[in-house]
């Protein structure tokens, strides 16, 4: 995978040092590399034509092709690229931000942006209307901030790119064995027979993958359709034109020290324009959550409820390994008035993927979603799958669990939402891949529409940004209300809605709906919730959950398993999980004194918890070096009182098969 990236961003790869190890080099250095490692504080005193020059001479050191290296050169020379001089590393004064003009920016390199982005490149080809493509991505190598289940449904796949098989697509286990259990307890439950349940749960044909694995996959295949992919760089500011319409993404500046000073590392972000931004950042994006509000988009919709769904990869005995086998379970430990739900899929060669779902509306402050998790491993039909093996990996992610009554409009004046930016997961399905994967097929193909009928003239033929309009691809939300996807969330609209009444309340009225009804009854329940951090009780209306000690073998503490994670943020750069000034108070008096410091339960990663000090007085302490980034305390805190925010580009999980 190559990354044909600007000065300025390789100036922030190399300052940082992402180049140096061997798997980043080719990911994340491009053609001009030496003017950023050898001229890049330079650049002032020196014209572009000598940074070129130096660049032809380091290329080699990290393998880059002639043919990128000239191209990435011409582009610059041709001013395709408007980058101002950078200046700030030479006089110690902060000069404005380079930029860089596509015609679509996309920040989320997910399946729905890279399936968005493909599909712009493929009409290009064969229309012969080339358009330029940026997919900004704020894990260090693309993939490794993804987390997902994940029994994959090949639809969209199949839509997208139908000789995948033939390309080597990592869809390597196919589902054999289908099993659905219904646990009553610690150590009893029984399996629901596979005639009761409805065909959502029908798995025949899906493969058992890594959706992390795929999305690398996809990058390659984006990249060979001219896309360019930053891997590395975090989204952190939506730039607005006067007229108010999105203009694309400021990356976050790097370099800057707890104190909020400089250091010597320091170095703007990168301003990626664009006639369309795509937010296809995956749920509760905070660049996608802004323009949602800025635009209204949620008016006339149901709030987004959510849910946490933490994750292990084991590596067990081939003895025990069935290929291709899928269990889900509902019930124990969970008490029938919280959603959730569990996952446990065989992935070839010997790798088992196990997980659970907590639904965030939950009411009792005492509840861990991470214990529970780690307590429903301690189940015979759990247990037995895991018997001599390890736990390889461990990761956690917020995921949308509102359905179709949740999804926001989905078109504003400069770009569009897609993916769980929007919230396209069959809850019911347990799947959101194929969805999200559609929805950036169904924008991209919109997008490629609205801006070459608006002129011939594209920013990839040299044009700039000042010669077009800002428009809005509208056509986007009737083409996705007219897909195969709005009939698939329409069916089970109301089955996550039912769960309200509780669990048995719920399965009934779910059996009903998609067993008789066919999902096609009259009524569409609706979500009167003003967001899940309202549902969490009183800490005196509930009792304490006493959790049994983690035994090191089937079962972790947090901070052993988040070393699973290969969490990493850099030390010294200013906190990305805030208090919001106007809730200053809300942590030691409301959440603490009223709930119990929930949030210390919760957040799968030990992120927050209170230290009270001789006098009895609390103290919040936020580890935001721990965060993986699941967005769980920007769902759920009482008050709704932390900001979340991005951390510098590459820093958060590395995950590695999820």
């Amino acid at each position: 995978m190559l990354l044909h990236a600007p000065g300025a961003m390789l100036r922030v790869v190399a300052t940082r040092g992402l180049a140096a190890p061997s798997k980043a080099k080719q990911r994340a250095v491009g053609p001009l590399a030496a003017a950023v490692l050898c001229g890049g504080r330079r650049r002032c005193q020196g014209s572009l034509d000598s940074s070129i020059a130096l660049a032809q001479r380091a290329a080699s050191t990290f393998a880059v092709p002639a043919s990128a290296l000239r191209r990435t050169a011409g582009k610059l020379k041709g001013g395709i690229a408007r980058a101002l001089p950078f200046r700030g590393l030479c006089s110690g004064s902060v000069e404005p931000r380079e930029a860089m003009e596509y015609d679509v920016v996309i920040v989320g390199a997910g399946p729905a942006g890279l399936a968005a982005a493909i599909r712009i490149k493929q009409l290009g080809a064969v229309s012969g209307k080339d358009l330029s493509v940026c997919v900004v991505e704020k894990g260090a190598e693309v993939g490794l901030h993804i987390l997902s289940g994940n029994v994959l449904e090949t639809k969209a796949l199949d839509e997208l790119i139908p000789d995948w098989k033939e390309k080597g697509a990592p869809l390597h286990t196919q589902a054999t064995r289908d099993v659905f259990l219904f646990m009553t307890g610690a150590k009893s439950g029984f399996e629901i027979p596979s005639w009761a349940l409805p065909r959502t749960l029908d798995n025949h044909g899906n493969y058992i993958i890594s959706l992390g694995e795929l999305v690398r996959w996809l990058a390659t295949q984006a990249e060979e359709l001219g896309v360019e992919i930053y891997p590395g760089f975090a989204a952190d500011e939506v730039l607005y034109t006067e007229d108010g319409a999105v203009m694309g993404i400021a990356t976050k500046d790097v370099g800057i020290g707890k104190d909020g000073e400089a250091k010597n590392t320091f170095a703007r972000g990168m301003e990626l324009r664009g006639r369309q931004t795509l937010f296809a950042e995956g749920a509760r994006g905070s660049c996608s959550e802004e323009v949602i509000d800025k635009f209204l988009l949620r008016e006339g919709k149901d709030m987004q409820t959510y849910g946490i769904g933490l994750k292990e990869v084991w590596e067990i005995p081939e003895a025990n390994f069935e290929d291709g086998y899928i269990q889900h379970s509902l019930g124990w430990p969970l008490k029938s008035d919280t959603y959730g739900g569990s996952f446990l899929y065989h992935m070839a060669p010997n790798k088992v993927l196990v997980g659970m779902v907590v639904g965030l509306d939950y009411k009792n402050p005492y509840l861990s979603p991470y214990n529970e998790f780690q307590r429903w491993k301690t189940h015979p039909e759990v247990s037995k799958h895991l018997e001599g093996g390890s736990c390889i990996s461990y990761g956690a992610r917020a995921l949308n669990e509102g359905g179709l009554q949740a999804i926001p409009k989905l078109t504003f004046t400069g770009g569009a939402l897609i993916g769980c930016s929007a919230g396209f997961v069959n809850v019911p399905k347990i799947k959101g891949s194929h969805t999200a994967m559609k929805s950036g097929m169904l924008a991209g193909e919109e997008v490629f529409a609205a801006l070459t009928s608006q002129s011939e003239q594209s920013i990839a033929l040299g044009s700039e940004m000042s010669s077009f309009e800002a428009v809005e691809a509208a056509a986007y939300q009737t083409s996705i209300e007219s897909s195969w996807v709005w009939k698939e969330l329409s069916l089970v609209r109301n089955v996550h809605p039912a769960f309200h009444w509780g669990l048995y309340l719920g399965l009934i009225y779910s059996g009903l709906s998609l067993r008789i009804f066919g999902g096609k009854e009259p009524w569409t329940f609706r979500n009167t919730s003003k967001g899940d951090h309202t549902t969490t009780g009183k800490a005196a209306d509930h009792q304490d959950i006493a959790y049994p000690k983690p035994d090191g073998v089937l079962t972790f503490d947090i901070l052993t398993n988040l070393t699973r994670s290969g969490v990493y943020h850099e030390a010294d750069q200013p906190g990305h999980l805030t208090i919001k000034p106007e809730l200053a108070d809300w942590p030691v008096s409301k959440s603490y004194q009223e709930y119990a410091g929930p949030e210390g339960r919760f957040c799968p990663a030990k992120v927050y918890e209170y230290v009270v000090d001789e006098a009895g007085k609390p103290e919040l302490v936020i580890n935001a070096q721990n965060c993986v980034h699941c967005k769980t305390c920007d769902i759920k805190t009482p008050g709704n009182y932390i900001k979340w925010k991005v951390p510098e580009g590459a820093g958060g999980p590395q995950y590695t098969g999820m």
